[in-house]
């Protein structure tokens, strides 16, 4: 019996370390090809293969695996991803705040803090843990095990970007205190103070990992402290002192007879700004290729009539679906390229504080996802989630992988703690090879022990 015990312990443990043995191999390989010593392959050469990734490879595989999946009554029985997804987020905010008052960070960086807490990666690293973990034969999940898990993750895809898009990027606006007003004879203007960590001229290939050609998406308020200038507005600042948001906003001061004039006189204040605020919202970057692929999927999958014409061996469309799935698989060894190269460039430098570094990290990869097993094991519990092991593994994976490249293209494009956030995404991601071994081994033994697979 103690020799099967033993047994059992070491299969346990090299279930949950060979397949990210099987990521880093890949991850190395990238690490090697972008090392600024060797630079056997340019950083342009890994910028285009981000956007492959982003705009090719990364839609396919969401395509072909939830769309063969999906049905309106998965619809239904996935509705726990999605608010998990949610409750991760608020709960990391929460967990984000008290690193605030424990390791008490720089005040202009209290909201960055929150945020790299927050928001995890739950899309492209969460599908290769998933490939990496269904690509041997005898994985525990039994048949079935890669396009199940893909069709979960896939699912979340568009509450992630939806939060990151909209409450994301508000959070991540540059402080006010960024920016001082400044009176010329032309009138007042607002001018941004300098600071070291405001604005990197050199543009890191973290920051495009997940949004290629962010540069392409600035507008005329994304590197201004828009929201803090339009209700300040309201009582401490006088409204001469922003002229612009004054005109977004309709206030000219002067009278007018306009229809436009008229709605503003006839709208509360506060409500007009909420207005403006949402109007400045980068809503239209949420139809990503991703998100496209994840809508479509669902789309096709709930209507049986083009479920058949797409998906299946009989299908008149196969030939496409299998086109796409061809070009699915390119997308994890891609990804972990990518991450390789990303990885090589090192830490930038940031005034974040090691302490708040560490205490960020700790949060994020240690903390959070035993908060994720007690709301995941109750919830089954409580029989609100799918018995598929699958089903749990990816709810829990979602409180334990480190925080989302995509913020650091966030901070990017809001010119705001571009340094800081590329350091806490470079040294969450080499800690994460750790942790995620730890709780891999931990998710298998909470959701497939016992368990032969589902059908």
């Amino acid at each position: 019996m103690s020799g099967n015990s033993v047994s059992s312990r070491v299969e346990d443990i090299l279930s949950g370390i060979v397949p990210l043995m099987k990521l880093i191999s890949l991850t190395v390989i990238g690490l090697l090809l972008a090392h600024p010593k060797t630079q056997l392959v340019p950083r342009a050469t890994f910028r285009l293969l981000s956007k492959l990734v982003f705009a090719l490879f990364l839609p396919c595989l969401i395509f072909t695996e939830l769309g063969e999946s999906i049905t309106l009554d998965n619809i239904v029985r996935w509705w726990f991803i999605p608010v998990n997804v949610l409750l991760s987020t608020i709960i990391g905010s929460f967990i984000g705040y008290i690193v605030v008052l424990v390791c008490r960070p720089p005040p202009e960086f209290t909201r960055v803090t929150i945020v790299m807490t927050a928001f995890g990666n739950t899309g492209n690293l969460l599908l290769a843990i998933v490939s990496s973990v269904c690509h041997s034969k005898n994985n525990p999940f039994g048949s079935g095990c890669h396009s199940r898990g893909v069709s979960y993750v896939s699912f979340a895809q568009w509450v992630a970007v939806i939060l990151v898009y909209t409450v994301v990027y508000h959070m991540m606006e540059p402080p006010l205190e960024y920016y001082e007003v400044v009176e010329d004879e032309g009138g007042v203007e607002i001018e941004e103070i300098a600071v070291a960590n405001s604005n990197d001229v050199s543009r890191p290939l973290l920051v495009e990992a997940e949004w290629p050609g962010i540069e392409e998406k600035e507008t005329e308020h994304c590197k201004t402290p828009f929201i803090a200038r339009v209700f300040n507005s309201i009582s401490s600042y006088s409204q001469t002192s922003f002229p612009e948001v004054v005109d977004l906003m309709g206030e000219t001061g002067g009278e007018s007879s306009s229809p436009r004039s008229l709605q503003c006189l006839a709208e509360p204040r506060v409500i007009r700004r909420m207005r403006v605020v949402a109007e400045q919202t980068p809503v239209k970057h949420i139809l990503q290729p991703p998100t496209i692929a994840s809508l479509l999927a669902i789309v096709v999958g709930s209507v049986p009539q083009l479920k058949n014409i797409v998906f299946g061996y009989e299908a008149p469309l196969s030939f496409i679906t299998d086109s796409l799935n061809i070009m699915a698989s390119a997308m994890v060894p891609s990804v972990m390229l990518v991450l390789g190269g990303m990885l090589s460039e090192g830490p930038r430098e940031s005034t974040l504080g090691l302490r708040t570094t560490v205490g960020i990290t700790v949060a994020r990869l240690l903390v959070l996802p035993l908060v994720g097993i007690g709301i995941v094991m109750s919830a089954d519990k409580l029989g609100l989630i799918s018995p598929d092991p699958m089903f749990k593994f990816v709810l829990l994976l979602q409180y334990s992988t480190p925080s989302a490249i995509l913020l650091g293209a966030i901070a990017s494009l809001r010119g705001y703690a571009v340094r800081e956030a590329s350091a806490l995404l470079f040294w969450q991601h080499v800690f994460a090879l750790l942790s995620l071994t730890f709780y891999i081994i931990v998710f298998f033994k909470l959701t497939v022990d016992n368990v032969q697979g589902v059908p």
